[in-house]
């Protein structure tokens, strides 16, 4: 996204475009400065911190958060610069998720009230025909989240897909690495950074037993916590047994869990039951998609009062005095109190996008309005790739093994 400023002491009052990413103290914001900033990114360059100021009010930070709770990607405005202070406005949000793909096709499709309300706004200022003009120059799409996936697969099933999109996080080497190491390791390093407690003891509760809740599971075990595993699924939920894990339902455990972390893709996997159920001092959280995961209006709601005792930790008191802590609004903990994947993992990800980019604007022509998967050929380039950056040498096949594995003539 495009960021423009000016100021009297930036660069000698020139004016600059830059491309960055929005990082701030959303929730430090939002919770202790409320009534001065409304949706506000404040961000830095890699070599210098920013002071961050509002009249008499001054804090700094070495803003290395990644995006604040309940602020998406969009479009950054410059309030006021001046002697150093920075005032970014967040206009407009949008996940990801598909959202992009979804709010194409929102606006073809004349859904207005199922748009983010900034992108909502700026599409009714426009007239008649920019926004019929919206799809007509593209040609497909990629996406790369679990969650996106299945709302895409969606869309195709009820007939309203209007361009084929190759499903990268389908990919091998993106959802066996990115899923579950990348998360794994974000989503632990969120919650430690967030509340610095010790894991090692802990009994942590996992929902959901996908690539990136299996991944989560093994990080949180390796810090010597005991891991419970919540799950719908009769298969996933027999791997977790296998794997070693204890396995039951989010009823059973609540009571018992002192962390939890969400990570469905679904509503509600932690509903009022579950909350009220559950011990003082328990920690909730979610790393699968949305905030919606978490049933938090109904915490609310049941809560006698609340407040902010750190960053990204909120605290709520129910009526016969157990506190519960909600980390980062319910929204994805390793984004917003960690600093998401390391790039040696979101490498492939980004090979597998750059790539499936590249074969849709070659093949898309002989593509349907389908969700098609990530060319195998792409694939396994994409980890022989990862495998000679890393220095590691594999074997190869002689022309006997092959003619073996392919034959049904050769042994019994």
């Amino acid at each position: 996204m495009d960021i423009e400023w000016t100021g009297n002491n930036i660069e000698n009052g020139q004016k600059y475009t830059t491309q960055i990413l929005p990082t701030g103290l959303g929730t430090l914001l939002k919770n202790s400065y409320g009534n001065y900033f409304e949706n506000v990114a404040i961000v830095r360059s890699q070599a210098e911190s920013r002071i961050i100021a509002f009249g008499e009010t001054k804090f700094t930070d070495q803003l290395i958060y990644n995006q604040p709770a309940g602020m998406g990607y969009g479009t950054i405005k410059v309030r006021d610069v001046s002697a150093g202070y920075v005032f970014l406005i967040y206009r407009t949000a949008d996940d990801d998720g598909a959202d992009l793909v979804g709010s194409l096709h929102f606006i073809a499709l004349e859904k207005y009230k199922d748009l983010d309300k900034g992108i909502r706004e700026w599409v009714l200022s426009l007239s008649k025909n920019d926004r019929k003009a919206f799809l007509s120059a593209v040609i497909g799409g990629t996406e790369e989240t679990t969650t996106g996936v299945i709302r895409l697969r969606s869309m195709e099933r009820d007939g309203v897909l209007k361009f084929p999109i190759i499903s990268v996080n389908d990919a091998d080497t993106k959802h066996l690495f990115d899923n579950r190491y990348g998360t794994g390791q974000s989503t632990v390093d969120g919650i430690i950074r967030a509340t610095n407690r010790l894991l090692a003891g802990s009994t942590f509760v996992v929902s959901g037993y996908g690539w990136c809740g299996r991944g989560v599971a093994a990080r949180a075990k390796g810090h010597g916590a005991h891991v419970i595993v919540c799950e719908v699924d009769p298969l996933k939920a027999l791997e977790a047994v296998m794997d070693g894990y204890e396995v039951m339902p989010i009823a059973k455990v609540a009571p018992i869990g002192d962390i939890f972390c969400t990570l469905t893709g679904d509503i509600n996997v932690i509903r009022k039951e579950h909350f009220l159920k559950m011990k003082d001092g328990a920690i909730v959280s979610n790393s699968g998609h949305f905030d919606v995961e978490l049933e938090l209006p109904a915490l609310r709601k049941a809560s006698v009062a609340q407040r902010m005792i750190r960053d990204f930790v909120e605290e709520f008191t129910l009526k016969d005095g157990r506190r519960i802590y909600v980390l980062a609004e319910g929204r994805l903990i390793n984004l917003a109190a960690a600093e998401g994947h390391p790039s040696s993992v979101m490498d492939m990800s980004f090979a597998n996008q750059a790539l499936s980019a590249e074969y849709m604007a070659k093949e898309h022509a002989k593509l349907q309005k389908k969700v098609y998967p990530v060319p195998g050929p792409i694939d396994r380039e994409i980890a022989r790739l990862k495998l000679e950056s890393m220095n590691v040498e594999i074997d190869t096949l002689t022309a006997e093994q092959e003619k073996y594995l392919s034959s049904w003539e050769m042994g019994t």
